[in-house]
């Protein structure tokens, strides 16, 4: 499961929380969630204004639309965020689309305007029903696996001691699954391999939709069996004292991960 990613303009754009912008917008959540939404507002004011390309625009013009008073002010930014994304329009966006709908939809319905509100829901229905991502993608581990291995369910989390998990989960993001690597269980060395879903796979729910708005990590997970099609063996890695830092930060997460 890839919780950790690079920013780079090579294929795709792609989501990264070290990135400033993001940060900033990071700031902006505590501190709304801390009670002092007038702060959290002028942070996110100020990640959009520190923004230099579309998927940091796109990220920053909606969490300033979700801290608009007015409707009408808060459709002007959703509809900025929308331009954006579909300025992008590649994997790194294509899950935030029916949230984006959505909340278009709602301020067209608050505001009086029936017609855009079907409108708008309408589009979110069509994008809603599965992932659109054609990869190539990526599953992280410390197994030594080869060309033709199955990867199947059933095994016990690497996040979550005690729990067996009902999915197999991976990436279209080779250094999300490079930081996967780096935290799974086992003392072999980190491997990333290129896979194939033999079936039909879903966005994570255990990113989708939290932070930040559908799955711009493209993390995916699946029931049926992944097969390998070959291993990559560059990507950025982490440092030893990033990767002690989320253990720890994993270790005191007392939420419940979605199985």
């Amino acid at each position: 499961m890839p919780l950790d990613l690079c920013f780079t303009k090579e294929k795709h754009m792609e989501f990264n929380p070290n990135n400033p912008v993001v940060k900033r917008c990071l700031e902006g959540m505590d501190m709304a969630e801390s009670g002092n939404p007038e702060e959290a507002s002028r942070l996110f004011l100020q990640a959009w204004h520190e923004a230099t390309d579309d998927l940091e625009k796109f990220i920053a013009a909606y969490y300033v639309a979700r801290h608009q008073e007015s409707n009408a002010d808060r459709l002007q930014w959703y509809e900025t965020a929308l331009q954006f994304a579909l300025a992008i329009n590649d994997g790194s966006v294509h899950s935030a689309f029916a949230s984006l709908y959505a909340h278009i939809a709602k301020c067209y319905e608050a505001l009086g305007n029936p017609a855009q509100a079907k409108k708008y829901n309408e589009l979110g229905d069509a994008v809603a029903s599965k992932p659109a991502d054609s990869g190539p993608f990526y599953h992280g581990t410390r197994a030594d696996l080869k060309a033709g291995d199955l990867l199947t369910a059933g095994r016990p989390s690497n996040y979550h001691p005690g729990v067996i998990m009902n999915h197999i989960y991976f990436t279209a993001m080779v250094n999300g699954a490079g930081f996967a690597a780096a935290l799974a269980n086992g003392n072999g060395h980190e491997r990333v391999y290129i896979v194939e879903p033999t079936g039909t796979f879903e966005n994570d729910p255990n990113v989708t939709d939290k932070k930040f708005p559908g799955n711009p990590t493209r993390s995916y997970r699946t029931k049926a069996p992944m097969k390998i099609v070959g291993e990559v063996t560059e990507w950025v890695r982490q440092t030893p004292a990033a990767i002690q830092q989320f253990r720890e930060k994993l270790a005191k997460n007392k939420g419940e991960i979605i199985n």
